[in-house]
């Protein structure tokens, strides 16, 4: 019965924000609108479909068939260590909706990406838009913009459309942020579990979410400090803490168990990561501060300029300029006021980003940003609205100058400019193809290409019930069959099966092609044992 209270209240309270702030509710709803057509629109054809989406696939269908429980996530690329299990559990509904069909988690991804933009928006407009007038607060300038640039951004987009566990970094990260807020300025301590919570998804996506854990313990000392001297709130904090801590242990608990029982591999290789600094990370944060201008740069280029570099440059140099103003009030306000306080959580979140990064030594993705995608989009936002209330007409003509250079930069490297990958769907062709040529053998299964592997082939092989097995060098009599299907996806000139140095392939040992299919892009060979 009070949940029902609860949730007409709210009902009844955004029907009444809308009618007070028709403006920019309809704004906002053209923005979630564009930002759902960007990302949903042939969703199965610009979706990512190779081997790493196969493999997910995969686990947690065996979870929904066989009930194979999962305690390990994906591997990570660098490092040899494996992220937890939640993004699994995450995409098994999703997947069961779709009756198994992979775009079940990727339409999931897409619609997170989605309550994304209006949570950017929602903070944006909570942290930095003007005082409340007549009837509610004025058109929030800095949410619309944030959540606008946020809904078009191409590399954003890239990453809202497939199903791969980096993806809903970018969700978490911000709900993290969000929660920091709520139990360090509006003192709701409850807020504490909503940090474990968040904080869990968020290293189980990607472990360059630890550089949020500097962040909560940064904003921890201050709650601290500002309770320490009140007996009753300091007990209730410390409470809270100890609570948040124990829930976050349980839920990164699978894989600590995983560890436990194969010899602790995991806390091993991250020993091994962090430990050769030679070539992964450095011991000493401010070898960062010489580059943090340009890291800064190519945030900015990536994220807001649609990977323009002339553009991205001139917005990282007006964002530069434009912080400096808040970093000074931030030291004459005292943090006594709520924009002051945002400023400072924002700042913070930052630097402690450009930071990482300066001291990360490999390559940085684009996805390697997902635990503060949402910063510069609230930080433009903030800057844009003081600009509009500060410098009158000038301001608000420089500032729409700025963010239409930003719009136009990202319209021009929109993804869906170009082609759908359809990826899934040659994925399915052959799938269906290896079916109708193996007449119900027992068959193995290869994939000759640069940057891809079997698993997204499996995936529709395996559900279809066909009786694919992959090859044990410990058990060849039981794992070989008579024929192997290779699925190459290099240029047919440079396809030789027979010679290739595949371990499934290798490991079928001599062979011969039989047949041979063109289908989808890809040329598909049956090779059966040489005589």
């Amino acid at each position: 019965m009070e949940k029902i209270k609860i949730v007409r209240s709210l009902r009844k309270n955004i029907f009444q924000w809308i009618k007070d702030n028709r403006k920019e509710a309809i704004i906002l709803g053209l923005v979630i609108l564009i930002g759902a057509i960007f990302r949903l629109y042939k969703i199965d054809g610009y979706m990512t479909f190779l081997g790493d989406e196969g493999r997910d696939v995969i686990i947690v269908r065996r979870l929904l068939v066989d009930f194979d429980p999962i305690l390990i996530g994906p591997r990570t690329s660098i490092g040899d260590m494996y992220l937890g299990p939640l993004y699994y559990y995450m995409m098994a509904p999703a997947l069961l909706l779709s009756a198994l069909n992979p775009v079940g988690p990727a339409i999931m991804i897409a619609l997170l990406g989605v309550v994304t933009i209006l949570f950017i928006w929602y903070v944006t407009r909570l942290w930095f838009s003007p005082e409340k007038t007549g009837q509610g607060r004025a058109l929030s300038v800095a949410g619309l913009v944030a959540a606008g640039l946020y809904a078009i951004s191409p590399v954003v987009i890239e990453y809202s459309r497939s199903s791969w566990n980096p993806n809903i970094m970018p969700f978490f990260a911000l709900l993290t942020i969000f929660s920091v807020w709520k139990w360090w300025h509006e003192e709701k301590l409850r807020w504490l579990f909503v940090t474990s919570i968040s904080m869990a998804f968020v290293l189980q996506s990607h472990y360059l979410g630890l550089l949020l854990l500097p962040v909560i313990g940064f904003f921890w000392l201050l709650t601290l400090i500002k309770v320490k001297s009140k007996k009753k709130e300091s007990k209730e904090f410390i409470k809270y803490t100890v609570m948040m801590a124990g829930l976050l242990a349980f839920l990164m608990s699978p894989l600590v168990i995983f560890d436990a029982r194969h010899g602790w591999r995991n806390f091993s290789s991250m020993g091994k990561f962090f430990g050769e600094r030679q070539t992964t990370v450095s011991a000493r944060p401010w070898t960062a501060l010489p580059k943090a201008g340009t890291i800064f740069q190519t945030i900015v280029t990536r994220l807001l300029a649609g990977k323009n570099v002339v553009v991205g440059k001139y917005a990282a140099l007006v964002l530069e300029v434009g912080i400096v103003a808040p970093a000074i009030s931030l030291l004459k306000s005292r943090l006594r006021d709520r924009e002051s306080r945002a400023y400072l959580l924002l700042i913070v979140w930052l630097s402690v980003a450009i930071i990482g990064l300066g001291v990360y030594k490999q390559h940085v993705y684009d996805h390697y940003y997902g635990f503060f995608y949402a910063a510069p989009f609230i930080l433009l936002g903030a800057l844009v609205q003081k600009t509009h209330s500060k410098f009158g007409l000038d301001g608000k003509i420089f500032a729409t100058a700025v963010v239409s250079f930003l719009v136009i930069a990202s319209l021009l490297s929109h993804p869906l400019r170009y082609t759908p990958n359809y990826q899934m769907k040659r994925a399915m062709d052959v799938a269906n193809l290896i079916s109708n040529k193996s007449d119900g053998a027992k068959f193995n299964l290869a994939v000759i290409a640069d940057r891809n592997y079997e698993d997204g082939y499996q995936y529709f092989l395996e559900k279809d019930g066909e009786p694919v097995y992959d090859i044990d060098p410990l058990n060849l009599e039981d794992t070989i069959a008579d024929q192997l299907f290779a699925v190459c996806e290099l240029p047919k000139e440079e396809c030789d099966p027979v010679h290739s140095p595949k371990a499934e392939i290798a490991n079928f040992g001599w062979s011969v092609v039989e047949n041979q299919w063109d289908i989808s892009g890809v040329t598909v060979f049956r090779l059966v044992h040489s005589q």
